[in-house]
């Protein structure tokens, strides 16, 4: 079995990834380089297809710096230091318009080409700042239009699923889940607005969330230390 497995570089990406290689699948792994604000996600990016043993690992060039409406592709600051309240309270302005959607589209062709049923997306509903694109309804709103709009499934040759295992659990549960998987978090990477060589802010949400997760799952993140 084939799959797509979006790879951001991140905690929950890299998981997605463990648990579906650990499920069988040989997994294709596709990363973006869209413009962001730093380009460390996509070096930890290639450590982790490699230390997963992705069958292969792309890396898809576009700009979304030309639209901005974003703190990870304009010069909007990135929020620090923020409650949990207030990281519930509104969508941020970390949120990348349209970011998953066009994700999943290229995930989608390439599934198609290779003859793949399957993507792996890491999104999280519980955790995350409410993005519009990581609820269950976009989910499944984007699985209904994949078996639409591609020639392998709407000639009933197969049925595009998108997965998304870690969508209903806590930040805790994915450190624990990918520690059963053996998942080096040293590789990965989840800050928004990292420093000189790479190095974690800490306060940013995506960091205190992070860290959050970890504190509770009873482990130390080699990755923050």
């Amino acid at each position: 079995m084939k799959a797509i497995c979006l790879l951001s570089g991140g905690l929950d990406s890299a998981t997605c990834l463990a648990l579906a290689r650990r499920n069988g699948f040989t997994c294709h792994a596709l990363s973006f380089d869209y413009g962001q604000r730093h380009c460390i996600e996509l070096e930890c990016a290639g450590r982790v297809a490699k230390s997963l043993g992705a069958a292969e690992h792309r890396v898809v060039r576009f700009d979304l710096r030309q639209f901005g409406g974003s703190a990870l592709t304009s010069e909007v600051a990135v929020p620090k230091g923020r409650s949990a309240e207030e990281m519930s309270g509104e969508i941020p302005v970390t949120y990348v318009p349209a970011r998953n959607t066009i994700f999943l589209s290229f995930a989608l062709a390439w599934a198609e080409t290779i003859e793949a049923s399957d993507i792996f997306i890491g999104v999280n509903a519980l955790d995350y700042s409410g993005y519009p694109d990581c609820r269950p309804e976009y989910i499944a709103a984007f699985e209904g239009m994949a078996n639409l709009a591609t020639k392998a499934a709407v000639e009933g040759q197969t049925h595009i699923t998108v997965h998304t295992p870690l969508i209903k659990l806590s930040k805790a549960e994915i450190v624990k889940l990918a520690a059963e998987l053996g998942l080096d978090f040293a590789l990965t990477h989840s800050c928004y607005d990292p420093g000189p060589g790479g190095r974690a802010c800490g306060a940013c949400d995506s960091c205190l969330l992070r860290k959050k997760g970890f504190e509770e799952a009873g482990l130390v993140d080699p990755a923050m230390a």
